[in-house]
């Protein structure tokens, strides 16, 4: 793609998408978002980034955002306590509006972040809207004329971090005997080639981080990052089982019981993530670093990254 062409990147406050726009800002290419906060936008990112303050759902914000781009990244996410039961109409339906209207505007380049792996019969299973969403969108970019690249994304390396509490890290059912994880500063870099480039094009490409990882040797390593021993405790997989079957016929009530039960089959995917699929995280990683040019981040890289001033958004 031509470096002087604009980016357009529809989620680029988000967890991944703030990492997508500082690596692209940084190669100087320009850089463009949608955010329904143009104010929260330039507090954290770029000054060099344009910012375009209007909503997803909104097809004149989208025209707007969209006009003169050569490249959309497409990091949209719905998965938080407020939007999360309109994740459906935000990331499939908005994002596959805007979508045609990248096509009505001549834009043939788009980079997609999806899941890692997506098996239709677990999340069918445990009523996992959101990996049936990221599915139905593949679908349509698969079937389209888009130059494509979609990213499968693991779980973020801060995984480990949200279920450490103090000198405790605890997880609901103890988790996987190995896990891929990315760092979202690794994420960001690669996403960031991949919309400079036009040569991965009907690819989907899984990104992982330099090795597999327990939750119980998470513990062990950053308890030598910290200089404190972090206990690892396993809640039996039992109780947010029952939390689960308890709170799905409540969904309807309230975002908050709609979100609990969400987190709730996450919890029950994470400790049923796939051996062989973890196992071929490892290939994954070697493809990248022969794919693209950039420094793998470790556990323990990230974990000094985060405790710096500025934390996560440093």
């Amino acid at each position: 793609m031509d470096r002087r062409k604009t980016v357009l990147v529809l989620g680029g406050t988000g967890h991944y998408g703030q990492h997508i726009v500082r690596h692209l800002a940084a190669k100087g290419v320009p850089v463009r978002i949608l955010t329904r906060s143009a104010t929260r936008a330039r507090g954290i990112l770029p000054a060099t980034v344009e910012v375009v303050e209007g909503d997803i759902e909104s097809g004149e914000a989208v025209a707007r955002a969209i006009d003169g781009v050569g490249c959309m990244v497409v990091s949209v996410s719905a998965f938080d306590r407020q939007q999360i039961r309109r994740a459906r109409a935000v990331e499939r339906d908005a994002v596959i509006a805007a979508l045609d209207e990248a096509r009505r505007a001549g834009i043939s380049r788009i980079v997609y972040l999806s899941v890692f792996d997506i098996r239709e019969g677990r999340i069918g299973r445990l009523h996992v809207d959101y990996g049936q969403i990221k599915l139905e969108v593949e679908r349509y970019l698969k079937s389209s004329g888009f130059n494509w690249t979609i990213i499968g994304v693991p779980p973020s390396m801060e995984i480990f971090f949200a279920m450490t509490r103090g000198n405790r890290m605890v997880v609901p059912g103890g988790g996987p005997k190995a896990l891929p994880t990315i760092s979202p500063v690794d994420l960001g870099e690669i996403v960031a080639q991949t919309a400079l480039r036009d040569d991965l094009g009907g690819r989907r490409i899984r990104v992982a981080g330099p090795e597999l990882l327990s939750f119980p040797e998470a513990a062990r390593r950053l308890s030598a990052v910290y200089g404190r021993t972090i206990r690892f405790l396993a809640i039996p997989l039992v109780l947010p089982r029952m939390a689960w079957y308890v709170t799905r016929p409540l969904i309807r009530l309230s975002s908050t019981l709609y979100f609990v039960n969400t987190i709730l089959s996450f919890v029950q995917l994470l400790n049923e993530f796939p051996e062989e699929v973890a196992l071929g995280a490892l290939q994954d990683h070697n493809d990248l670093v022969r794919t693209f040019d950039y420094t793998p981040t470790t556990l323990e890289m990230e974990a000094r990254r985060l405790l710096r001033p500025g934390g996560p958004a440093s």
